[in-house]
């Protein structure tokens, strides 16, 4: 089945993989938060036990440097795509109200990204995300 939208994740590839980790399961849990259509139908076994549901389509992790996800958050930005974002102070808070106090001391163009997490129209991704590699 192809969708019409796209979902992708870019992490800051000299991060170490706990880190990366951590970063995509943050963006994967804010963009399903912001798009509950995204979310599938829960699971149910053949011995008819139940589990939560899963992402219902494909989420594209992708590698980049610091200097590509500025390029990938200027991009989201310009095409009218609200991207969701992680930055290096975050590894250091520990609740979600300091989270958005430290992204808020920040200007836009001093964010210490190491993730971002977006989901629009598969030709509005593809142009955001284009010259990057699937992480790997």
């Amino acid at each position: 089945m192809r969708y019409d939208t796209k979902i992708a994740i870019v992490v800051r590839e000299n991060l170490a993989t706990w880190q990366k980790l951590n970063v995509a399961s943050f963006l994967a849990g804010g963009l399903v938060g912001a798009a509950p259509e995204i979310s599938g139908e829960p699971y149910r076994d053949g011995s008819g036990r139940f589990y939560g549901p899963l992402v219902r389509q494909p989420v594209l992790i992708f590698a980049a440097t610091s200097e590509e996800l500025k390029q990938v958050l200027q991009r989201a930005q310009g095409r009218g795509v609200r991207p969701h974002l992680y930055t290096n102070e975050l590894f250091a808070t520990g609740n979600d109200s300091d989270n958005r106090a430290a992204v808020a001391a920040v200007a836009t163009a001093d964010l210490d990204l190491v993730g971002l997490g977006l989901h629009a129209e598969r030709k509005e991704i593809d142009k955001i995300v284009k010259g990057l590699k699937l992480h790997g």
